[in-house]
């Protein structure tokens, strides 16, 4: 296949994409993508020259891979597939992760690492950089209730393509995975005097309302985290960071 028919194929590929494919925003995201084993069906660039060089730099492990997923179009169709074109100028179509297999790793016990519940987030961005900081601790994955989607693309985009090294997904509480639940409150015991269990659920309030009354009345146990005086909160990406953090300290 030469050039010119690549790129009509992938951009014929972006066009008709359904529900199962999400966008991979830039370098890094299809990079993590394709380290965490994603499927990924269709990547263009409008430079592939530079993302060959920017591979090289930070991901030669990938370097082949990536220069044989890249197809590169032109400037304007990108922009046309991505009105919010990366600085990278990157862009890809992956599978989304099968939701059975993100419920089995949710619920298989004994669970090696917590899994971090975000009680009807309101942005996603913050989504992303959970799922983020999740994967890098080695979380066994992030549950979200509420209507956001957590595999929006935007959700995505602030979260690197990380969803794929972690088991993220929408949950109603009742259908929580099993395991303790700790729920993050300014009124909670301070964390440091507790041992957060591998298998425990982590919770944290939406950014604006705090806790719902259901996932507060569910909690085995309310934990703050430790905040000067006068200081009204953290966000919740550094909330997420710090709880997790202290779970990977000293067992009593």
């Amino acid at each position: 296949m030469n050039d010119a028919d690549a790129a009509a194929r992938a951009v014929r590929q972006w066009r008709e994409a359904g529900p199962e494919l999400v966008v991979l925003d830039g370098f890094h995201a299809l990079k993590h993508a394709l380290r965490f084993g994603a499927d990924v069906r269709s990547a263009v660039t409008s430079d592939k020259a530079a993302a060959l060089a920017l591979a090289a730099e930070l991901a030669d492990d990938l370097t082949e891979q990536i220069g044989d997923s890249l197809v590169e179009v032109p400037a304007q169709v990108l922009k046309e597939l991505v009105p919010r074109v990366h600085a990278t100028r990157i862009a890809a179509l992956a599978v989304r992760r099968e939701r059975r297999v993100n419920l089995a790793e949710l619920s298989a016990l004994p669970r090696p690492s917590p899994v971090v519940v975000l009680d009807n987030p309101r942005n996603l961005g913050n989504v992303g950089a959970v799922v983020r900081l999740a994967a890098g601790f080695g979380a066994t994955g992030v549950v979200t209730t509420g209507d956001l989607d957590p595999w929006h693309a935007n959700a995505v985009r602030a979260g690197a393509g990380l969803h794929f090294a972690t088991a993220v997904e929408q949950l109603p509480l009742d259908d929580f995975p099993p395991g303790p639940l700790y729920a993050l409150d300014p009124e909670g015991a301070d964390i440091r005097s507790v041992t957060l269990p591998d298998d425990a659920l982590l919770a944290f309030g939406s950014e604006r309302h705090g806790l719902s009354a259901e996932v507060r009345g569910r909690a085995a146990g309310l934990l703050s985290l430790p905040m000067r005086p006068q200081v009204s909160s953290y966000n919740l990406a550094t909330s997420v960071a710090m709880t997790l953090f202290h779970w990977t300290g000293p067992k009593a």
